[in-house]
């Protein structure tokens, strides 16, 4: 088998989802990233997302008479699984000539997110009014497909057969809380410290989820800053799921084709090209969140090393000032010796890489600058 370039060696990414997270994880791993699962959100178990997807794919074949929405996050729920299989934009556009029930304003509310218009909402919330519509307006001979979240409502469908429909139920997993509630709060904060260069989604819910502990934790705006920035990179598997983020002001970006595959590229694409290092004499390097690397080895080097060298990759060619280079370090110190005690021992950790003691040149009187090529 042939072996991958460790275009991600380096670096560290959180996954936010339950749902197909080791295979993210896997992929990306292969690349040499460090990989952390902290879903945002718990999948209740035992419902079958395989039997979602052939039903939906049925409908795609043979498109139903009408469409009942009962929730919204359970409609929700089946775009994500759409959007990873794939399947989102052609299922959204064969709905856009179905004719669509919406149970309650939620329900209808996730419709228009995905640019479709609810023909008829049950203002009541309740499937008895769903029911009464559909039967005074006549079923008999008529294809149903009722989009269920979780166990689904068996008098509903009954009544629908009895009537003389036939009916496709889609039952979409139910999101729980998160199995480790420890684990999503501590994460959002070390994303908050900087110390994450990516975060994917695969689904809105979750999305959402995972805002309101940046939220809850006062780290918003903080986060905000370190995606505008390009600090951070914020990746959702399609516009369904990225479409929370981009509302919260996340610079967020998505692939063309909605499923994990492409989104796992476009992470190592975005992380991995040009965009992200600087050229140097010694070859190529990438500063990450917590680690730096030339060619795709990862540098031996410090806190200190990494926050001056990160520095320096800000203006790779342009002289920083030892008291620019004192304000990135921790402790608060004002005294230009400790940047100079800094630097020298960066250079140190470099001195057996080919070139590597002439990375961080002095410029005297000025400061120093990393060398580019």
């Amino acid at each position: 088998m042939t072996e991958l370039t460790p275009v991600l060696a380096g670096t560290r990414i959180l996954v936010t989802a339950q749902r197909r997270a080791d295979e993210l994880a896997s992929a990306l791993s292969r690349r040499g990233a460090e990989v952390t699962i902290a879903p945002a959100l718990g999948v209740v178990p035992h419902v079958d997302e395989d039997e979602l997807l052939r039903r939906t794919r049925e409908i795609l074949a043979e498109p139903v008479d009408t469409l009942v929405v009962t929730t919204g996050i359970g409609f929700r729920g089946w775009m994500d699984a759409c959007e990873a299989a794939g399947l989102a934009d052609d299922l959204i556009t064969v709905l856009d000539d179905v004719r669509l029930v919406a149970r309650g304003p939620k329900a209808r509310g996730a419709l228009q997110a995905v640019g479709l218009r609810a023909d008829w909402v049950a203002e009541s919330e309740t499937s008895a009014e769903i029911v009464e519509f559909l039967l005074a307006e006549g079923v008999d001979g008529t294809r149903i497909a009722v989009q269920h979240h979780g166990a689904g409502d068996p008098h509903l469908e009954q009544q629908l057969v009895d009537g003389g429909a036939a009916v496709i139920p889609l039952e979409v997993y139910r999101w729980g809380p998160p199995t480790d509630p420890g684990a999503v709060s501590e994460t959002v904060l070390d994303v908050a410290a900087g110390g994450y260069d990516a975060v994917m989604f695969t689904s809105a819910p979750a999305a959402i989820a995972w805002l309101t502990e940046l939220e809850k934790q006062g780290v918003t705006d903080v986060v905000r800053d370190l995606a505008a920035s390009g600090r951070l990179l914020i990746a959702a598997v399609g516009p369904v799921t990225a479409d929370p983020l981009i509302n919260a002001g996340m610079a967020t970006v998505f692939p063309d084709r909605s499923r994990m595959g492409a989104l796992v590229r476009l992470v190592i694409l975005t992380l991995g090209d040009e965009a992200h290092s600087v050229l140097t004499p010694s070859g190529v390097l990438h500063v990450r969140a917590a680690a730096a690397t030339l060619d795709h080895d990862v540098l031996p080097l410090s806190p200190n090393g990494l926050a001056i060298l990160r520095r320096l990759a800000r203006n790779p060619g342009e002289v920083v000032s030892r008291d620019r280079l004192l304000e990135v370090l921790p402790g608060a110190s004002a005294d230009p010796h400790t940047a100079e005690v800094a630097v020298a021992r960066l250079r140190e950790s470099l001195r057996d890489l080919p070139g590597g003691h002439t990375l961080v040149r002095t410029v005297i009187k000025r400061g120093y600058v990393l060398q580019i090529a």
